[in-house]
């Protein structure tokens, strides 16, 4: 039987861990060729290496890219159709914590940082992938991981929350445009996951925080966020095109109580604290309090 994907090649950034390797195991799984997009070699190669085990060796390869530099983002899409002559999906997925602390507290250069990877390596995918696709006349989907985050203010960093609120915009006005063209434009909104950008090497702490952060009582995984990017890149969605697709186990319907549970059982304060979290890049995060910058 067919996989839901067969014959069909898609870009993942972020795509060497969390939500993303989730999603490049699922769509190979599904007869999709990937090219798996990511800031950190390592993790890149051991994404490369699970996929080799799962037999997949001849459909999958990494490509070392910073999603906010154009040249690199341009390179990697050319890749896609070099080895296999077509472009069907973006997944626009790469994503760190970015800048948090007071707003009197944040830097001018984290500020930036955090919307250079949300957002600019969110419209640089759109740009490059739709490129390629209207060229070949066919269509194709574009996914873009934004957040609950980016649905009300409370539920994350005030940069992160505002580059993902960007990302559910962009989302929508380049559904709008694109679609003559038989390319979906659609964004997925998670709620608490748990990977590695969001429990840091604490995981069994971050599972019990997000037991009770929403109703549904289990934590999200990587793969819950993997099916409905799945569904979006297959035929079955083929309908759709401008929405937000919320995952998040019920929290938002939470409504106004949601922040304050938030901030009521989060295992990882930052009170008093100001920096950047680079998240899963390899690069190390910074920490800092006290004086003003910016």
């Amino acid at each position: 039987m067919a996989g839901r994907l067969e014959g069909k090649v898609a870009v993942i950034t972020g795509g060497a861990s969390g939500i993303g390797r989730a999603t490049t195991m699922l769509f190979l799984s599904e007869g999709a060729r990937v090219v798996v997009a990511d800031y950190n070699a390592a993790s890149g190669e051991e994404t490369i290496s699970r996929a080799g085990q799962q037999g997949h060796v001849d459909r999958v390869v990494f490509r070392r890219m910073d999603v906010a530099d154009e040249q690199q983002v341009e390179a990697t899409f050319q890749t896609a159709l070099h080895r296999w002559g077509r472009l069907d999906c973006v997944f626009n997925n790469a994503g760190v914590g970015g800048a948090f602390g007071p707003i009197t507290e944040i830097a001018v250069e984290d500020w930036d940082y955090t919307f250079a990877v949300l957002v600019r390596g969110v419209f640089l995918g759109i740009k490059h992938g739709a490129r390629i696709m209207k060229a070949q006349g066919q269509g194709g989907t574009i996914i873009n991981t934004a957040s609950i985050a980016g649905l009300s203010g409370g539920d994350g960093p005030q940069a992160y929350s505002a580059a993902k609120a960007a990302v559910v915009n962009l989302t929508k006005s380049t559904a709008i445009e694109l679609a003559p063209s038989r390319i979906r434009v659609n964004a997925i909104c998670p709620g608490g996951i748990l990977t590695p950008l969001l429990h840091r090497g604490n995981p069994e702490a971050v599972r019990n925080f997000l037991e009770k952060f929403q109703p549904w009582p289990e934590a999200g995984q990587p793969e819950h966020i993997a099916t409905v990017a799945l569904f979006l890149a297959s035929d079955e969605s083929r309908f759709i095109t401008g929405a937000t697709i919320v995952v998040d186990g019920g929290a938002t319907a939470c409504g106004a109580f949601a922040a304050g549970r938030l901030h009521s059982v989060s295992p990882l304060p930052m009170q008093g604290l100001a920096g950047v979290d680079r998240g899963t890049t390899g690069e190390l995060a910074v920490v800092r309090s006290g004086a003003s910058s910016g």
